[in-house]
């Protein structure tokens, strides 16, 4: 059983860090709890983090539901008969569309068994993800940290993240490497302060998804 954290323990934990760190506690004074972001172990949820990569969460958003409103449930097979030409109405890029239809292909030849992730040690998920083009660590982190909900995931490469904990810790020159030293200190529950960090980030800007 790997470890994980839900509904009866993420409050908890949120308080926890609060009680070590004054800017996190200073996120929940301000902002309140973060949602416990939840997304269903599917090849649709994957489908929806590789939208998201580089792009807006609305644009994103607005790609899904275009894809959703042309076939429905979004299965690896429904998605492999589409064209190119009408998954890019569904506005995916020529480079997203590749990626996908390689996802798509791996879950049906059996190169990816999703619910098998459940069951992995992140390292061993990484792996399997990563195996896939197109599914990056950064993919691979978020698949983790809002699926799977492990508890000790701090994806460096999400902008948002970085610029909220500069923002947030008061750090704007702040190297990636200097912030992953300073974020050793919510070890093992980075994804929780992750979680804090880009709620902080949703509130300030006001973002709407």
């Amino acid at each position: 059983m790997q470890p994980s954290f839900g509904e009866k323990d993420f409050h908890t934990l949120c308080n926890r860090l609060a009680k070590q760190d004054p800017d996190l506690k200073n996120i929940l004074h301000e902002y309140g709890y973060p949602p416990l972001w939840g997304r269903k172990a599917v090849f649709e949820t994957l489908v929806h983090i590789i939208l998201e990569q580089q792009v807006s969460l609305a644009s994103a958003r607005a790609a899904l539901n275009k894809l959703k409103e042309k076939i429905g449930a979004v299965t690896p097979a429904k998605l492999l008969l589409l064209t190119d030409a009408e998954l890019k109405h569904c506005y995916f890029s020529r480079q997203k569309t590749g990626y996908v239809r390689g996802l798509a292909e791996a879950i049906q030849n059996r190169q990816l068994e999703i619910a098998a992730l459940s069951n992995l040690p992140d390292e061993e998920v990484r792996k399997a993800l990563t195996a896939i083009k197109g599914i990056g660590h950064w993919t691979a982190d978020v698949y983790l940290m809002m699926v799977l909900h492990r508890p000790d995931l701090f994806p460096t490469g999400d902008i948002a993240l970085m610029n909220s904990m500069r923002y947030v810790k008061n750090m704007p020159g702040a190297t990636k490497e200097e912030l992953v030293a300073v974020a050793e200190q919510w070890r093992p529950y980075r994804t929780i302060a992750a979680f804090m960090l880009w709620h902080a980030y949703i509130q300030r800007k006001g973002i709407v998804f």
